[in-house]
């Protein structure tokens, strides 16, 4: 028997006080002996199981482990400070910042001046950190109590909020910009025709009204640019479903295109037939329109531009145009997209270009889950390439 059971004597008393009795009734002392053994098995099988003794707990330590697994798998950013002591970080704040922040002091880890302002501020205290972790980047750190001694800092990245309120703040300067060089313009030289029409000889006065009328055309284009671009914005996630056949679409445009004076350059080198895609009639029309209209602004004055609708190598359907111009530098392919970024600015606006025709096209590709690809060499031309997933059959 273990020694840390303690034995029941006062039941074992009384099962030989029992036995005796049955042997002085003359019963066999075998059947005794038997009535013994099997109520001292009982009282055995009755006996509590022995105590084992545990280990001591480590209460900070199950404390610590069950704050991790709490915070650990929220997206937010989340830092634990004791004091001043960053105890735990969880995955989103060690991708931030590093898996070094923890067991580390915040005034070492965080080491900007505006963060060790919430050490010592009210709960709910929020500052936002320009740089925090990059260059570009913008953070918000807010301050959250949790008891006496313990407290949270959330971390909120801003940066893409910070991109959109920049990129929107530039659009607008450089819209107004655009705007302002034609209408300056025109109030210019209705001004000189209203106060010296009279004494202007009729060349003179008709050259005037020209340039007007030439100033007031391309504001009237760069508002159409404008609209098209927030129209084709708005719609970029709603993927269009309407089945084209994109040889075909091109086919009519560059009829169309090429029988305007001074644009019969353009051909159609090849339409395979049968490459069926998920557009928008009027959207891909404009692409390709902006696209050679580019091509013949920016290519070679007595050189062919080229269109081509094939399968691409990878499948879906690349609807290409091809220039043979002076071609376009390597550092200014990057850039070609964005909104009023021209390579020669001077040229784009004696062309009438409004310098957002590129932005355009992006956002169509964008809305037709395409890609644009736009391969130019100096001295050769250029090529502008869009691929788009064939429509499911």
């Amino acid at each position: 028997m273990p020694a840390n059971h303690s034995l029941p004597y006062s039941a074992i008393a009384l099962a030989l006080i029992g036995s005796a009795a049955i042997l002085l009734a003359g019963s066999s002392a075998w059947l005794a002996l038997g009535i013994v053994i099997v109520w001292l098995g009982t009282l055995w099988l009755a006996l509590p199981e022995p105590e084992i003794p545990l280990e001591p707990v480590d209460r900070a330590e199950v404390s610590r482990d069950a704050i991790h697994e709490t915070i650990d798998p929220v997206g937010l950013p989340l830092l634990l400070l004791e004091g001043t002591q960053i105890v735990e970080a969880n995955q989103a704040a060690r991708a931030a910042l590093g898996d070094h922040v923890r067991d580390q002091d915040a005034r070492i880890a965080l080491r900007h001046p505006d963060a060790m302002r919430l050490i010592d501020a009210a709960d709910g205290t929020s500052v936002a950190i320009p740089g925090f972790t990059g260059t570009r980047t913008l953070w918000q750190l807010t301050r959250r109590n949790i008891d006496g001694n313990r407290w949270l800092i959330e971390l909120t990245d801003r940066t893409s909020e910070s991109d959109v309120s920049r990129s929107h703040t530039d659009f607008v300067a450089n819209a107004s910009h655009e705007l302002r060089t034609p209408l300056a313009s025109i109030i210019g030289y209705a001004e000189t025709l209203k106060e010296d029409g009279a004494g202007l000889d009729s060349e003179t006065r008709q050259r005037f009204i020209g340039i007007v009328e030439r100033e007031a055309q391309r504001m009237l284009s760069l508002v159409e640019d404008l609209m098209t671009l927030s129209h084709v914005e708005a719609e970029k996630h709603d993927r269009p479903n309407e089945v084209l056949d994109l040889g075909q679409l091109a086919s009519r445009v560059v009829a169309e295109v090429s029988s305007l004076k001074g644009k019969e350059r353009v051909e159609l080198a090849v339409a395979e037939p049968g490459l069926q895609v998920l557009g928008d009639a009027g959207q891909l029309e404009q692409l390709l329109r902006n696209l050679i209209d580019n091509a013949l602004k920016y290519g070679g004055d007595d050189t062919p531009v080229s269109i081509a609708v094939t399968r691409a190598d990878g499948g879906g359907t690349q609807l290409s145009v091809l220039d043979r111009g002076p071609g376009i530098a390597p550092e200014h392919l990057p850039h070609l997209t964005r909104r009023f970024y021209r390579t020669d600015p001077g040229r784009s606006r004696a062309s009438g270009g409004t310098g957002l025709g590129l932005a355009i096209v992006k956002h169509i590709v964008e809305r037709h889950r395409g890609e644009l690809d736009i391969t130019s060499k100096l001295g050769k031309g250029t090529k502008v390439s869009v691929t788009i997933p064939l429509a499911q059959s």
